[in-house]
């Protein structure tokens, strides 16, 4: 049987050996279990399967039976489902392992939040995306594409983009350029809980041409008298430490 790529799953199948087999060595060069997200047709699958401890997870039955039928995984190694509704710390018996893949367009950034969320088992990814948002993943403060994902992302993880990969690189070819990205685990934690940074950080964005003041109205007139040097400023001009010195700053001043 064939695999027919499905827009509903943001489907663009790897077709290029080159860049196969460039990230099948970033993978490599790390000895964690491997998770891969959306083998598809299994073009990187083919060369992870053989790894001691190596998952995969795929939404689309067509691809269950082919990867399947051509014995490119076994029963157990092929996870059926969504990967955003897995209980991470089961797949692989609660060890820590990496994520890898051609991650489907559609819910690429969703697997980034999944990812934050998840970073006590999940040290190491190693991912394709749109381009677009592979840049808003790594930018760095000051640049139009900082946003939420870049704080929060490189809160815990350091970004790093490993090469670019042409469309004619993937079948059907998408109309952007793709990015192929790493980002590695932080190893000293940050000191304020996710959820007020989130917030804080979320916030802020939602309205990023207004100053962090009138942004975080809500927050700061909770705080009699509060005042920080960040509040004249707009959310693209302060960093991710920035932000986790804010996030400190409001959450730890008595009301």
């Amino acid at each position: 049987m064939n695999v027919k790529p499905k827009k509903q799953f943001g489907q663009h199948f790897l077709t290029n050996p080159e860049v196969t087999q460039n990230i099948i060595q970033q993978i490599q060069s790390f000895d964690f279990p491997v998770l891969e997200i959306g083998p598809g047709k299994g073009i990187l699958t083919q060369s992870l399967s053989s790894k001691d401890k190596f998952k995969c997870v795929e939404i689309d039955r067509e691809s269950h039976e082919y990867l399947l039928e051509n014995k490119i995984v076994t029963v157990d190694q092929l996870l059926k489902g969504d990967f955003l509704r897995f209980e991470v710390s089961q797949i692989f018996d609660g060890e820590e392992f990496m994520l890898a893949g051609n991650f489907p367009y559609n819910i690429s950034t969703q697997i980034v939040f999944k990812l934050i969320e998840s970073r006590d088992k999940i040290p190491v990814m190693i991912g394709m995306f749109q381009k677009e948002v592979a840049d808003r993943i790594c930018s760095l403060h000051g640049s139009k594409q900082y946003g939420i994902l870049s704080v929060l992302g490189q809160a815990y993880f350091s970004a790093k983009t490993l090469f670019y990969v042409e469309p004619d690189s993937f079948y059907p070819p998408p109309k952007v350029r793709s990015s192929v990205i790493i980002l590695e685990r932080i190893k000293t934690e940050i000191e304020v809980p996710y959820s007020d940074l989130h917030r804080v950080v979320k916030m802020a964005f939602n309205h990023r041409r207004k100053t962090i003041k009138n942004s975080l109205g809500l927050l700061i007139s909770a705080i009699p008298n509060f005042d920080h040097p960040f509040l004249k400023l707009r959310p693209e001009q302060l960093s991710v430490q920035d932000f986790i010195d804010l996030t400190k700053a409001l959450y730890n001043t008595p009301n």
